[in-house]
């Protein structure tokens, strides 16, 4: 693509006195002439440079732009590098690494082969969800809405959505967009959608960015004490930190929290199994004891 291009070209020239176009074109895979309408193309975008002719000559920033060689340190491009890097692991490609060597060339310390950092944003789903999101992608840039089936906790429907961006939010991918069936922005999770297809062209509107406050997708609208085993311990402090439950005289942890509904508290509690005992409300105490009846009866069939 040009606009990596023209973002690899200067970071060269950032980080080196000068360069030749033969040598941008080969690193680059390029001729020297789409080099030259690309140093043209970033003199027109503000960037100084200048070319000289002849042995020794070469492609340089002016000298008195060498001040932003310091635009990005190399803690700040090792943060780009793991953020790339992350993205490569979704698509399962070499796409966006091959742009940091790129972007990297010529330089010997600013981005050194080792990283303190690796994000891998790969799941489960990788293989269903790297081609809805490069179709997502594909349908943003050339402003085409986007049609699919959508798998909800009310059901199932077909939707008509205008794409505006990819969100990567509580460890899953979503898609921000303007829904043509609900006529409003909504937030859709990739993993819900089936039969993902690209649909007409749109005209871009103002969106706003989406709110992802928890509370708003998630309202603690039913509130739960449980009472645990001390062998549960990690996973409460791996889903909720170790300030939301206190040690009871016997040993057993008391935690209190909140969920959107009843149903999802239930089914929370009891993936604890015989290790959990759900101390209130007592209404929803009563509701899991008739399901524990009800399974005990189903399980006890011969």
């Amino acid at each position: 693509m040009k606009l990596d291009r023209l973002i690899g070209i200067l970071s060269i020239l950032l980080q080196r006195e000068k360069v030749t176009a033969v040598e941008l074109a080969e690193q680059f895979e390029v001729s020297r002439r789409t080099i030259q309408r690309d140093v043209d193309t970033l003199c027109r975008a503000g960037i100084p440079l200048t070319t000289a002719q002849g042995a020794g000559g070469g492609i340089s920033l002016v000298e008195g732009y060498r001040v932003d060689r310091t635009l990005l340190t190399a803690p700040e491009m090792q943060a780009i590098l793991a953020g790339l890097r992350s993205l490569d692991s979704v698509s399962g490609s070499r796409r966006y690494a091959q742009l940091m060597e790129k972007l990297s060339a010529g330089s010997g310390t600013l981005v050194p082969g080792s990283s303190d950092m690796l994000i891998d944003l790969s799941s489960w789903y990788k293989d269903s969800l790297a081609p809805k999101i490069e179709q997502i992608q594909s349908a943003i840039r050339l402003h085409r809405t986007v049609r699919f089936f959508y798998f909800s906790p009310k059901g199932e429907s077909a939707r008509a959505v205008e794409p505006c961006c990819l969100v990567f939010h509580w460890s899953a991918w979503y898609l921000w967009g303007w829904c043509r069936t609900r006529a409003d922005f909504r937030l859709f999770k990739l993993n819900r959608m089936t039969e993902l297809t690209a649909g007409e062209p749109f005209e871009p509107r103002a969106a706003p960015l989406p709110d992802l406050e928890p509370e708003r997708f998630f309202p603690a609208r039913c509130r739960i004490t449980v009472l645990f085993d001390p062998a549960c311990r990690w996973r409460l402090v791996e889903e909720y930190g170790t300030d939301r439950f206190t040690p009871e005289p016997d040993g057993r942890l008391r935690f209190t929290g909140g969920f959107p509904d009843a149903e999802s508290a239930l089914s929370w509690v009891l993936t604890f199994g015989e290790a959990a005992e759900l101390v209130e409300p007592k209404e929803l105490r009563t509701q899991l004891h008739h399901l524990a009846r009800t399974l005990a009866s189903r399980y006890g069939r011969n």
